[in-house]
């Protein structure tokens, strides 16, 4: 009867090479696995980073004729004149005595817009158009009127527009394939 129990004890698996083969690595199955969630993980995230300076400029836009809205409104409902300040040059290299001196002589600045690395010009109501270097105003009056005139915004392929009605004060977007 022992030479049954040897056959049977050698049949068995050794403990120690269960655990050897169990520590070797990765099946094959469990790397493409792991390679297909990184590929979908990498479909969804690169568009979305390819188009982030798209909406970064297209914000830029919306936010300067937000602020245009906001001294609109602000003009009519105080009764005093209000002026947006449009910013070219990033906020490091705008002067702060130049600031702090240009702002105390014109306190009807209700808000301000920087926009560094964006081209902007500016076309009035005589269709004279002139591209901004440092700082340019549009002023709003509370009978309605304002300064007027088109702003024309441009970085790289990108381009924006917003009309400024000079009677009426209105704010609107415009096409800028028609403007540019």
């Amino acid at each position: 009867m022992t030479p049954i129990l040897a056959c049977r004890t050698a049949a068995l698996p050794n403990p120690r090479q269960v655990t050897l083969k169990q520590q070797r690595g990765f099946t094959l199955l469990e790397i493409i696995l792991v390679l297909a969630i990184i590929a979908t993980a990498s479909i969804m995230v690169v568009p979305n980073l390819g188009g982030f300076e798209a909406r970064t400029f297209s914000t830029q836009v919306r936010q300067a004729q937000s602020l245009l809205n906001y001294a609109r409104r602000t003009a009519v409902i105080s009764g005093q004149a209000s002026t947006v300040s449009f910013n070219v040059l990033p906020a490091d290299e705008l002067a702060q005595a130049d600031r702090e001196e240009e702002y105390a002589s014109l306190s009807n600045i209700v808000a301000q817009w920087n926009g560094g690395g964006v081209n902007l010009r500016f076309r009035d109501s005589t269709d004279r158009e002139i591209e901004i270097e440092e700082s340019t105003e549009v002023t709003f009056y509370p009978e309605g009127g304002s300064t007027g005139g088109t702003l024309l915004f441009a970085q790289e392929d990108q381009a924006g527009v917003i009309d400024v009605d000079p009677f009426t004060g209105r704010v609107s977007s415009g096409d800028p394939d028609r403007e540019l």
